[in-house]
């Protein structure tokens, strides 16, 4: 009998008893969506719960980030991390705006603000950062930057849902902040997004984007799209919000109990986390080191995939190793050691809160 299939992740569902009394209210109310009650229930709950002045909900995280690009009317060239998940990247392509890849951190793995100024031309009009895995970006440098050069800063926050740093969310970071409520997500509607904002007429003109345009039945005053959320999905993350605590304190203690687990293993090496940070723990990457340990980075993916574990390479290959990317100057290798580096030699382990320390040990074993 083969082993139980294990995934990188597996996504939160709430007690369905509770679930069912929303969709009851839906049936009976028929309104399925154009900001029903529950979308605008979840919105206020969720501002609340994130503690952000504005939030405005999207049926997924990729719409997120196209909208936000054209809410600040951005173009020319971007400045990005290749070391991401390739929607960072396609929402410039889709609003025809150049990305320029600029290396990571070594240590936290996110956009490097040492390397930014060398990137910026005439044509630069904003950064678009990515919290990797739900570590914070160096704000405090990378917005410093963007204030020097007048550019806009995007922060693509889809890994940190509710990650803190000194007490106050990440999410409040940049002009704008862009979160994933994707199914793979610590905090799931299935399928969505949100965009963060700081004013309340900046907030009404990413609504109006995100509903075609429309501010009343006779009036459009931009030229949007559908991109609203739906009061199914509103419904599932009003449920799913209520069990996010318990679900990341589960995550929290997986990770602990890898941290303990992994210590010792010569050739694996994790990333630090800080006692500032709230994290979310969203992913547990590691990192191989093929002198150090027995077998290559690949060699260890298809061990524990022959054992029905299947771990993720976190990101590999790299956004710029891809086409159209590949052929954009900032995606030569040279230009980016550390992000080639660590994307040949990470793997990210399965994690959620369902996950049994039985089935880790057995893991471990295999590492």
């Amino acid at each position: 009998m083969s082993p139980e299939r294990i995934n990188v992740t597996q996504p939160f569902l709430p007690p369905l008893d509770e679930f069912i009394p929303y969709l009851q209210k839906i049936w009976d109310s028929k309104q399925l969506t154009n900001n029903g009650p529950y979308h605008q229930e979840f919105e206020k709950n969720l501002a609340d719960f994130l503690d952000v002045p504005y939030i405005s909900l999207f049926a997924n995280g990729t719409l997120a980030l196209v909208t936000a690009l054209q809410a600040l009317q951005i173009n020319g060239e971007v400045i990005t991390t290749p070391y991401s998940f390739v929607a960072t990247s396609h929402a410039l392509w889709w609003n025809k705006i150049k990305p320029v890849f600029v290396d990571i951190d070594p240590i936290t793995l996110n956009l490097d603000p040492e390397k930014i100024e060398a990137a910026i031309t005439d044509k630069t009009t904003a950064i678009m950062p990515v919290h990797v895995y739900g570590t914070p970006c160096n704000d405090k440098n990378i917005s410093r930057m963007a204030k020097k050069h007048n550019l806009k800063l995007i922060y693509d926050a889809a890994h940190a849902f509710n990650v803190k740093e000194n007490g106050i969310s990440v999410a409040n970071y940049g002009d704008l902040s862009i979160l994933s409520f994707h199914a793979t997500k610590v905090f799931s509607t299935i399928e969505g997004g949100a965009i963060i904002s700081h004013t309340a007429e900046m907030k009404r003109h990413i609504d109006d984007l995100k509903n075609f345009g429309f501010r009343d039945e006779v009036t459009v005053v931009a030229p949007g799209i559908n991109a609203k959320m739906n009061e199914v999905q509103a419904a599932f993350g009003l449920v799913s919000l209520k069990h996010i605590k318990n679900s990341i304190e589960k995550r929290k203690i997986i990770a602990e109990y890898y941290d303990v687990q992994l210590a010792n293993i010569k050739g694996i090496s994790v990333l630090k986390r800080s006692p500032h940070i709230e994290y979310n723990y969203s992913y547990y990457p590691i990192f191989i080191d093929e002198k150090e340990y027995s077998i290559s980075r690949d060699g260890l993916y298809e061990k524990l995939k022959a054992n029905n574990i299947f771990s993720r390479r976190y990101f590999y290959p790299l956004i710029s190793e891809f086409k159209p990317y590949s052929v954009l100057n900032s995606a030569k290798r040279v230009n980016l050691p550390v992000a080639f580096a660590a994307s040949n030699s990470v793997l990210c382990l399965p994690i959620y809160a369902d996950l049994e320390f039985k089935q880790i040990d057995n893991f471990i074993n295999l590492i």
